[in-house]
């Protein structure tokens, strides 16, 4: 076997992961996805979380328009109740402000700004 028949073996392969590569890098750029949205382009907001048990937590979820109580586990998750969002109407489930940070709080407490 001459060194030609090596590179003439190993050269569809350089081409087909060549390929491969680049339709990656297309995807991750342009984000495609079937739907006919970009792919990310869903709204998932965690408006709220408590822990009931170690390890055990019960989730408010936004998902567009619709509003998810999960119960999340380690080791699984499960939808208690779907509600539909009203975003009219004063929603409880809407996210807190966010709060100051501590060098901003201490300032304040300080008499500082």
């Amino acid at each position: 076997m001459s060194f030609l028949d090596i590179v003439k073996a190993l050269l569809p392969l350089v081409v087909i992961v060549g390929l491969l590569y680049g339709v990656l890098l297309f995807i991750k750029k342009y984000g495609v996805s079937f739907k006919g949205n970009k792919a990310g382009s869903v709204s998932i907001n965690v408006l709220s979380s408590q822990m009931i048990m170690p390890k055990r937590f019960i989730s408010v979820v936004r998902v567009e328009d619709k509003i998810l109580v999960l119960g999340v586990s380690e080791n699984s998750i499960t939808l208690l109740k779907e509600l539909e969002y009203e975003d009219d109407l004063e929603n409880p489930y809407t996210p807190v402000e966010s709060k100051n940070g501590f060098v901003d709080l201490l300032k304040k407490n300080l008499g500082l700004r």
